[in-house]
């Protein structure tokens, strides 16, 4: 018998009358394993594996159920084919509501994966990944797209309170250990401080992690992930590193010295690079201080939403 005279042979239940007939708010799949195609350095692009939900609605009251199997081969083609960016979450929102013949006539799509990122290290020659977990997710309804992007990126932060604290006990010791001295070569106060004793207590730190989710305003195709990425690592002062040798260890003691944050001065320095980026529409962050002087966290929260950019 020729394939498709036995296709024609299947049943299908999806056209049977239905009971309590009424319109669905969203139908669909989640957690689908997925490749998706990045942008990348080379321009050819590059997939990642991902988990993918996606769902539309069903707009005709009487329809049993939409079809499934078409929005999972649109998602299959459209993800691996074309590089994640508006113009592509777009058209394939769009294809999966032309998709259901008139059942559906808006979709939304959620993509959850982790971007790859090569950061140089502080000093040295060295570089190194870094692994940033990402959430886009993209809602077409009457022809407006709504994406919103979402990822963190963990820092380092030291107490300024327990900062201010070892200072005094560091110059508390210095007082015990010269009293009785006079007079003081500069020689004599570096090697006291290179010494055991030049170190009476240490400041606590800790990783730290802020969340950020971003409203995208509709004129901007790509998503500017890696460049917010960039921005809040450059305010924060103190991202994580990978790579590390000697002089990029004492760097990032440095550079901890240098930004002493507690978790409300973490959120305002985040809260600063998404109210001045004119690609983001809404925003909202919070940060958290994983903390090694308690067993409990220290988190703060901030959000906002950035004027519309006129076009005259």
């Amino acid at each position: 018998m020729h394939k498709n005279a036995t296709h024609s042979l299947l049943p299908d239940v999806a056209f049977d009358a239905v009971a309590l007939a009424r319109p669905l708010d969203w139908v669909g799949m989640e957690g689908m394993a997925l490749p998706i195609r990045l942008h990348s350095a080379d321009g050819q692009g590059m997939l990642v594996p991902a988990t993918v939900d996606v769902a539309v609605n069903l707009s005709k009251p009487d329809a049993r159920g939409i079809h499934m199997s078409r929005l999972y081969l649109q998602l299959q083609a459209g993800l691996a084919n074309e590089a994640l960016g508006a113009p592509s979450l777009r058209r394939l929102l769009d294809a999966c509501i032309t998709s259901q013949k008139g059942l559906a006539t808006h979709a939304r799509l959620r993509l959850r994966y982790d971007q790859l990122l090569l950061r140089k290290a502080l000093l040295s020659d060295n570089t190194g990944w870094k692994r940033y977990p990402v959430e886009v997710e993209a809602e077409l309804h009457d022809g407006h797209l709504r994406l919103t992007l979402a990822f963190s990126v963990e820092y380092s932060s030291t107490c300024p309170a327990s900062a201010a604290l070892s200072r005094q006990a560091n110059a508390a010791r210095f007082g015990e250990d010269f009293s009785a001295t006079t007079s003081l070569a500069p020689t004599d106060v570096q090697a006291w401080l290179e010494s055991e004793r030049g170190m009476a207590a240490t400041p606590h730190a800790q990783r730290s992690r802020a969340e950020v989710r971003v409203e995208l305003k509709p004129a901007f195709d790509e998503l500017p992930l890696v460049a917010l990425v960039d921005a809040i690592e450059a305010a924060l002062g103190t991202p994580v590193q990978t790579a590390v040798k000697r002089e990029d260890e004492q760097a990032f003691a440095c550079a901890n010295a240098a930004n002493l944050l507690f978790c409300e001065d973490a959120a305002r320095r985040v809260a600063s690079v998404l109210a001045s980026d004119s690609r983001v529409a809404a925003w909202n962050a919070r940060v958290a201080h994983f903390e090694s002087l308690h067993p409990h966290d220290a988190v703060a929260s901030v959000s906002g939403r950035n004027p519309a950019v006129r076009s005259d």
